[in-house]
């Protein structure tokens, strides 16, 4: 056995690589990811991302407890629009309030809190006082409709729940009092509902309501010997206890509530701010409109805040491009994250010439495909070099891949980086399972740390995604090089088969994007009685420009292959958005399905808004 050290001159990185056996009996699977791979040691599509820093036994209350030591007078939070801001030293006293207060409703230890809002204090407040108190955080979805969030509640039991008034259009008190019309008539903390047996407790934020605690009660509930319980109650949690429930965004069917430990994610945000540079950037403030209630807003923000003490900026409680520019200026953030949608509404923005983005020098582009013009663009003229790219699932943690600030343009434009510490990852062919060579494409399949521990409540889902060997079923199709690193070709589920041809959209996406009057466009598969499928592809055009189909089926000829040429161009004004800022792909495929056979009158039907 021996090792070597390798000098990499462009990035003047230094990196060991051993102990390597000289006689190749096996082939070689492990590549060390504490700095970027620079020797292309893989032979399959199979990789181990090892690493010299052991993986956190610890809950979030004891990570947010030692932050707290370390900085107690650095800003954890600003609502920048609420005026709110707390040094870590308050929010940890806060914390304790509403955790003592929690217990004091009578809720205990594994009981699921629901919390129902946009980006508010008070989520990121709960989020830290359950983990504390050792209550399940139940993340809804801000813009669910009645019949969503009662599916959502009832399927994961919740026994409280947490939400403002309203935000907006959505009504939060008078969705809750329609599905449990007994609220009116029951005494704070008593509800029996028919329609959701295991509610006991509505907490409102901003307001009071018959049948409903305010905020303030919480506050004030935990007296000393719900003070003296909390304290008792942290020598019982476990690193490995369930701390959170996210729902997965269900197209099809019910949404399923992926079920993540202590353990999952506060390793997750560890190893993930490692990767991006919170270890040794001093003092790093980000500025976060991703959504709190989505893993990228929660474990990215929330958790990495608590784990290695950034400061969190929220420019609004819901998403306003213009208020995250404002906010990177006036609170001299120094990060960002965002969507590719998110970016490509900030890099349009006719005005972003005005603000001094001098202080950014990273940012996260994450939560769907990234097409490589996009990030190109943040980084030309938006000025943030330090761009870096992530990829996972919720059921994840939510990241499994992601690249490194001093990454080259190509590897930050063509993939999602490389594989992260402790995990493992193989691309297989999805109907034998056959780990696939180098470069080939098929679904991409993880283990470790962060497979999450079940849907709840459903052992069959449950197994169809984690095999009995561990691995869990990405869905995602992609393909790996000999370094880790990963390129994401699309969704088994969204590819498109035009004639017994497999396509995938996000490779026709990203050539899309290469045209200079193109600002965004999603591709979809439309009904077609003679191939099957069609492709069908919805542009999005530079304000103030003009373009015909045809213009567009003429780039791409002779650039791309004749069979992924889309046969339908449809120019639209904007995309059904989920509300973390994705495109609701199955939205737009029921639009358009319905739209492509009259094609003339499409762009004046589309006006669907986020």
């Amino acid at each position: 056995l021996t090792s070597h050290i390798i000098y990499n001159k462009t990035t003047s990185d230094c990196q060991l690589i051993g102990p390597v056996c000289n006689i190749s009996m096996f082939p070689c699977s492990g590549i060390h990811v504490d700095s970027p791979p620079i020797i292309p040691t893989l032979t399959t599509s199979y990789a181990h991302g090892t690493s010299s820093t052991s993986l956190l036994s610890a809950t979030l209350g004891e990570c947010l407890l030692r932050t707290v030591e370390r900085w107690p007078d650095r800003e954890a939070v600003v609502f920048v629009q609420d005026g709110v801001r707390k040094t870590f030293a308050q929010f940890q006293q806060e914390v304790d309030q509403a955790a003592a207060g929690l217990l004091a409703l009578g809720l205990k230890k594994g009981d699921r809190l629901g919390m129902w809002g946009p980006n508010i204090y008070e989520w990121i407040l709960f989020q830290f006082a359950t983990a504390k108190a050792g209550v399940i955080l139940v993340s809804v979805n801000p813009a669910y409709q009645v019949k969503e969030v009662e599916l959502a509640l009832r399927k994961v039991g919740c026994k409280a729940v947490v939400c403002p008034t309203q935000f907006r259009t959505q009504k939060y008190c008078d969705m809750l009092r329609q599905i449990c019309p007994e609220i009116e008539s029951s005494s704070p903390g008593h509800i029996k509902s028919t329609r959701l047996p295991d509610l006991r407790s509505v907490i409102v934020l901003d307001s009071r309501q018959p049948g409903m605690f305010h905020f303030e009660d919480v506050m004030q509930a935990g007296s000393s010997q719900f003070v003296q319980q909390l304290q008792d109650l942290q020598k019982k949690l476990l690193f490995d206890d369930p701390i959170n429930i996210q729902f997965t965004s269900g197209t099809t069917g019910s949404p399923k509530g992926a079920t993540l430990s202590h353990h999952n994610i506060v390793n997750n945000a560890y190893f993930v701010g490692k990767r991006v540079g919170y270890t040794w950037r001093p003092n790093t403030r980000i500025c976060l409109p991703v959504p709190l209630y989505h893993c990228f807003g929660s474990v990215g923000g929330g958790v990495c805040m608590g784990v290695h003490g950034t400061s969190l900026i929220f420019p609004s409680a819901g998403y306003d491009g213009k208020a995250n520019l404002a906010a990177l200026e006036s609170e001299r953030c120094t990060f960002i994250y965002g969507t590719p949608t998110m970016y490509i509404d900030m890099v349009n923005q006719p005005d972003l010439a005005k603000y001094d983005l001098s202080s950014v020098e990273a940012g996260i582009m994450a939560g769907s495909p990234c097409p490589p013009e996009v990030v190109k663009n943040v980084i030309s003229l938006m000025g943030i070099k330090g761009i870096i790219i992530g990829y996972g699932t919720t059921e994840n943690s939510p990241v499994t891949f992601c690249s490194s600030p001093t990454d080259n343009l190509e590897r930050k434009s063509e993939t999602v980086g490389y594989i992260g510490d402790h995990l493992e990852a193989k691309i297989v062919n999805p109907t034998t399972g056959e780990v696939l060579p180098l470069g080939m494409m098929g679904e991409i399949m993880i283990r470790g740390y962060c497979v999450m521990l079940e849907y709840w409540g459903d052992e069959a889902k449950t197994q169809e995604a984690i095999g009995k060997d561990g691995w869990y079923k990405t869905g995602d199709i992609g393909r790996m090089d000999a370094y880790s690193y990963c390129r994401i070709e699309g969704r088994i589920k969204d590819m498109i088969i035009r004639g017994g041809e497999n396509i995938y959209p996000a490779e026709i996406e990203q050539f899309l994007h290469t045209h200079p009057k193109v600002k965004e466009a999603q591709v979809v598969g439309v009904e077609d009685a003679r191939m099957g499928e069609e492709v069908c592809a919805c542009v999005k055009l530079v304000e103030g420009q003009d373009c015909r189909a045809e213009e567009i089926k003429d780039y791409c000829k002779g650039q791309i292959a004749r069979f992924k040429i889309p046969r339908y161009i449809l120019f639209v004004t904007s995309y059904p958005l989920t509300v973390t800022g994705k495109v609701n792909v199955f939205l737009s495929n029921m639009f358009i399905t319905r739209s492509c056979c009259s094609v003339s009158t499409c762009v004046e039907v589309w006006g669907l808004s986020g």
